[in-house]
């Protein structure tokens, strides 16, 4: 595999800064890589001190010659818990208790030519994180102001903005420049209706007898595009769009259409895990494409990341980061049975660590964040609710890359 191509294929394994893969086997045609981490972690936030998973994974990843110079390509991954289920499982974001030790990040193949570029189908990170990836780097409190992790911080799976699912996506380069295109084909449909404790069946129902608070929601394909520009060595700027619609037909007939639409671009200096300084910063504007922390779609929010590191001749990482997701006040879609005008929402905080790498796979780190965030509410409880995992921490970690 020549040396453009072999880069085409490691941007689109995680199109992130790094990607870690040993090679399990190889012949004149095929190769077969593992690749992969586990990183385990003790936080301190929200009131409560844990043992948790980090972000730990496995993938798989297999490489076919072809005639004319084509190539076959595939990659699996998956989650991996190694703590086991707690109160907490903080991986990315504070979710549901995850019982299975794997779960899905990843899973797509396709086609691939130094010529005509590179064509995959399935689950794989979006054309908008080529945009925003630079300030994801750190391991605990990592970007949620970008437009990447939507619908409270969950994998940006429904709007393709993350580890998008039902993905096909093209990617080619032309001298400098690097490209992507893609199209989420998929077809999505559910219930919501503007009442306190309802199920979906029962949601459901009341939308078939005709009433104006229940809501059938079509959320169907998606489409975004991503252009790389490689200034120098050192210097890299990128720009994107991605964009969704959502169709809702209410219970007495009438209809509205939402557009979800983000776009934005970024700046990166530098190498992350190469000696010296690296510094990334990106800006995005974005209509109907994420939720507040009680699940209420926002209206309009500007969100903003930097990071910036430094790593010294003894293997020592210090970084700072910041982020900012501000929705501002009168952000919720009318009608909303919890939507109250003068709600405010602002995320806001500031992340220093030091990574220690021990050596070039392995590295010990400890990382804090402080909250500068801004949620306001009328109602006490749902202001808690939407403070709850917007909070000050400390974490001390582990990773092993395999």
């Amino acid at each position: 595999m020549n040396i453009k191509l072999a880069a085409l294929f490691s941007a689109l394994i995680v199109a992130a800064p790094t990607v870690f893969a040993v090679e399990l086997y190889k012949d004149d045609t095929n190769a077969l890589n593992v690749g992969g981490y586990v990183d385990v972690r003790v936080i301190n936030t929200q009131g409560q001190t844990e043992v948790v998973n980090g972000t730990s994974r496995i993938n798989f990843s297999f490489e076919r010659k072809l005639k004319n110079d084509w190539m076959a390509l595939a990659l699996v991954e998956w989650g991996v818990n190694p703590v086991g289920s707690s109160d907490i499982v903080y991986n990315n974001r504070f979710e549901s208790i995850q019982d299975e030790f794997l779960y899905n990040r990843l899973g797509y193949a396709g086609l691939s030519h130094e010529k005509y570029g590179q064509l995959t189908i399935g689950k794989q990170w979006g054309a908008w994180y080529d945009v925003v990836y630079a300030t994801n780097n750190s391991f605990v409190w990592d970007g949620n102001a970008a437009g990447v992790y939507t619908y409270n911080k969950d994998d940006g799976a429904v709007n393709g903005t993350g580890r998008g699912d039902k993905l096909v996506q093209y990617r080619n380069s032309y001298k400098e420049f690097d490209f992507t295109i893609q199209a989420q084909l998929k077809n999505d449909d559910f219930y919501t209706c503007d009442i306190t404790d309802i199920s979906q069946s029962q949601c459901q129902t009341l939308w078939e007898s005709g009433d104006s608070a229940a809501q059938r929601v079509e959320f169907n394909s998606t489409f975004g595009s991503a252009v790389t520009y490689n200034v120098t060595k050192m210097l890299t700027l990128t720009a994107g769009v991605n964009r969704g619609e959502f169709d809702l037909t209410f219970g007495d007939g009438t209809t509205r259409s939402v557009e979800d639409l983000i776009y934005g671009a970024g700046i990166k200096w530098g190498d992350f895990n190469a000696p010296g300084l690296y510094v990334a910063a990106n800006v995005n504007k974005n209509q109907n494409h994420d939720t507040d922390n009680l699940g209420r779609l926002i209206k309009d929010a500007i969100g903003v990341e930097t990071f910036a590191s430094y790593r010294f001749d003894n293997d020592l990482r210090p970084f700072i980061a910041y982020n900012l997701f501000d929705a501002g006040d009168d952000y919720v879609i009318q009608p909303n049975f919890n939507a109250d005008p003068n709600d405010v929402f602002k995320r806001q905080f500031a992340v220093i660590g030091l990574h220690y790498l021990i050596d070039a796979d392995t590295i010990a780190y400890v990382e804090a964040r402080k909250d500068f965030g801004d949620f306001q509410s009328n109602n006490k409880e749902q202001q808690a609710l939407m403070e709850q995992s917007e909070d000050d921490g400390i974490a001390i970690g582990f990773r092993y890359k395999l």
